[in-house]
């Protein structure tokens, strides 16, 4: 193996921990030493912009459009991504080449061992619609503080006293070796964001030799089940501020499809689950849950 190849990577500490987990992965699977693969930390919008919502700066384009550009220029071969930030809809020169097997999909809580636990008219640091819209659901008395960042200045925001308790994803706690931390919530009680816990691989669409190599890595169960999570956000007309939960697991003839579609204060909820054959086969749950959701819910969905 003569050429190198350049992994394009945002630069937090998960960020280069899930591009350290590709690189070894294509090292395993090729045979390759590892001067191979080198990686390319990039800085993006999401990076440098942390006090405002994503929906008011952008959207999900924030942790891509840099990474974007260095795959179109060439800078890099291949870029990595947690799925759950790659937006529904993504350039045409650009093809998703691969997963990682899924991890933990749950989220945790960090401050309190349940939610029920939470202090009356406490408040809770997130900057997730999804979590928030869940949150108040459960829990109407809460307040909601916006928490942006990597781990750890979510974490340290916690321990400043800024919140009484936050969520996390415990894939992204799991990877940073941070098991210990946090307590699992139950998908019962809060069903997960559609690509929660899975690491893509994105690559220029016509460059064949990379996609070839990156398929050997690519984990079939997880790329279906994503896949369809995807499908379903993309028939809701679902964007980054509009609170949905997905998760797809592997059945006997196919994926259980289970989806959650909020309004942002929580007080609306309509949830569904399906048995479908194909990734594709998502979009009719989700044409059922926009059914019967009320007008005021599906206004913030253009599906």
């Amino acid at each position: 193996m003569e050429r190198i190849l350049r992994l394009g990577t945002r630069g937090s500490p998960l960020a280069l921990t899930q591009a350290h987990m590709v690189k070894r992965a294509l090292e395993a699977a090729h045979g390759w030493p590892d001067t191979v693969i080198e990686i390319v930390p990039v800085k993006t919008s999401g990076d440098r912009i942390q006090d405002r919502p994503l929906a008011e700066v952008g959207g999900k384009a924030l942790w891509t459009k840099e990474l974007d550009l260095a795959l179109d220029d060439r800078r890099i071969d291949f870029a990595v991504h947690s799925m759950k930030d790659v937006e529904t809809i993504r350039p045409a020169e650009i093809v998703i080449a691969a997963m990682l097997p899924r991890a933990d999909v749950r989220d945790r809580l960090i401050g309190a061992e349940s939610i029920d636990a939470i202090r009356k008219d406490g408040r809770v640091g997130t900057s997730s619609p999804r979590r928030s819209a869940q949150l108040r659901r459960l829990r109407p008395d809460l307040e909601i503080v916006l928490f942006r960042g990597n781990v750890d200045t979510r974490l340290s925001r916690l321990n400043l006293g800024e919140a009484d308790a936050t969520l996390l994803a415990a894939a992204g706690l799991d990877r940073l070796g941070r098991a210990d931390v946090g307590v699992p919530i139950p998908i019962e009680t809060m069903l997960p964001a559609p690509a929660q816990g899975a690491v893509g691989i994105e690559a220029r669409r016509d460059d064949f030799e990379v996609r070839e190599w990156l398929a050997a890595i690519d984990d079939a169960a997880t790329s279906a089940s994503v896949h369809a999570e995807r499908a379903l956000l993309a028939r809701l007309g679902a964007d980054c501020g509009s609170p949905v939960a997905a998760l797809a697991i592997p059945a006997e003839s196919g994926m259980r499809l289970q989806a959650q579609i909020l309004s942002p204060d929580g007080s609306e909820s309509v949830e569904d689950a399906a048995l479908i054959g194909t990734p594709e086969d998502a979009t009719t749950l989700a044409a059922a849950l926009l059914e019967r959701a009320s007008a005021t819910l599906r206004a913030h969905f253009s599906g």
